[in-house]
């Protein structure tokens, strides 16, 4: 069976402002084709279709609009879109009935018949223009590990997450008489997968062992990640495709599409298809400089190269006030859009010296930085390793306990 895996398109997202609808349009249009080229079994979309859960009209439209569009570059291929942490689950599956005419599977959320879970919603099959079944999707939405549903009374509230997961790939194991490639879809974060650029401010982020996806998957098709990677374990396997396109400056990796060739009980075969994005995002310089010079290279970037602007500034202790209306008036003409300036201060040559810090890089901080420069300024020394293996314990911890409100 072969998937096309994808996730976390964040449609309708801004950039300081500035409207990115014509990135996501050529992102859709890009999907089109690459599915018109690789002509899969199934399209999955793990989570995540919007930025916001109340998205406009037009993003709305963008999305009805290039779903079909994708559709029809390969009507026999099954598409199948679960809710992510951004999206409204009751909303995405509004016109869910309406969907299934375009063999589009949306699946947003768990659905309870006379208080008995209906497990059969998650199982979809994929079948070829001809009708022979290729296989099976498991779709599941994003739930948070304290809302998934009670299948029996022995279950621990904690452990319901799993017992869910494997229920579903037990479902399927009894119909799967034909040894056939079972695919999982989730939209969380599995413990050890590298963060790099991911904002885990926005809607929160669960942590989950690999083991608690349960066993019965050939392929684990996951979303959430912003940074596309590979997850080994358990004895399956499990990918995060990452997102087509950067939500922010510090996602600096390259986006893509995954395809994946699924077999029952072999190790998938992955590659992946770059998405190019007309307006990239750029730190200018790399390394940090005095406001001078990174202005003097705003100055100098070429007018007609479309692109997002940041300018990483290294400071002693303030940057000028027009500072920000110089950087604007040097893109005025061009094509790139400067949207913020990223300050790094200078250290210390004294350690009696107070360091100040303004909103915004306190902003940019995680709580662990911001713990060792407390610490650094309190007691005169750097935090020790398993001080600071114990801050970033105590920020997991409530950090869970704020998904519980």
């Amino acid at each position: 069976m072969k998937i096309l895996h994808t996730s976390d398109w964040h449609l309708g997202h801004t950039l300081y402002n500035y409207d990115r609808s014509q990135e996501q349009q050529a992102f859709l249009e890009q999907l089109s084709r690459i599915v018109a080229e690789e002509k899969p079994d199934a399209m999955v979309v793990s989570g995540d279709i919007y930025h916001y859960s109340t998205p406009s009209a037009t993003t709305q439209k963008m999305y009805t609009d290039g779903m079909l569009e994708i559709h029809r570059a390969c009507p026999e291929m099954a598409i199948v879109v679960t809710a992510g942490n951004h999206d409204s689950s009751s909303k995405l599956e509004i016109d869910s009935n309406l969907w299934n005419h375009f063999g589009v599977k949306v699946v947003g959320n768990i659905e309870r018949n006379q208080e008995e879970v209906n497990l059969g919603k998650h199982i979809v099959e994929v079948r070829d223009k001809e009708g022979k079944l290729k296989g099976y999707i498991i779709a599941v939405p994003h739930v948070y590990p304290q809302n998934f549903p009670m299948l029996d009374t022995e279950t621990p509230r904690e452990e319901r997450q799993a017992r869910f997961f494997q229920a579903l790939q037990d479902e399927v194991e009894k119909i799967n008489t034909d040894e056939l490639p079972v695919v999982l879809m989730a939209h969380l974060s599995i413990e050890g997968s590298d963060r790099t650029g991911h904002d885990e401010t926005a809607g929160g982020i669960e942590y989950v062992p690999i083991s608690s996806m349960g066993e019965g998957y050939d392929y684990l098709a996951l979303g959430h990640i912003h940074c596309p990677q590979d997850i080994k374990g358990n004895g399956r396997h499990a990918r995060y495709c990452g997102t087509p396109l950067p939500v922010n400056f510090d996602e600096t990796y390259p986006h893509s599409v995954s395809i994946i060739e699924v077999r029952r009980h072999e190790a998938p075969q992955i590659r992946t298809v770059e998405i190019e994005n007309p307006m990239p995002l750029v730190t200018l310089p790399k390394e940090a400089v005095t406001f001078e010079e990174a202005i003097k290279l705003l100055e100098e970037y070429p007018d007609d190269k479309p692109a997002y602007i940041r300018l990483n500034v290294l400071i002693k202790d303030y940057l000028a006030p027009d500072c920000n209306e110089r950087a604007s008036g040097a893109v005025k003409g061009k094509k790139c859009k400067y949207c913020y300036i990223k300050s790094n201060r200078e250290k210390q040559a004294s350690d009696d010296r107070a360091r100040h810090i303004s909103i915004q890089e306190m902003q940019e901080m995680s709580p662990l930085e911001i713990a060792k420069l407390y610490y650094q300024e309190a007691e005169g020394e750097e935090m020790d390793e398993e001080l600071c293996a114990l801050m970033d314990a105590a920020v997991q911890k409530v950090r869970e306990k704020n998904n519980l409100r």
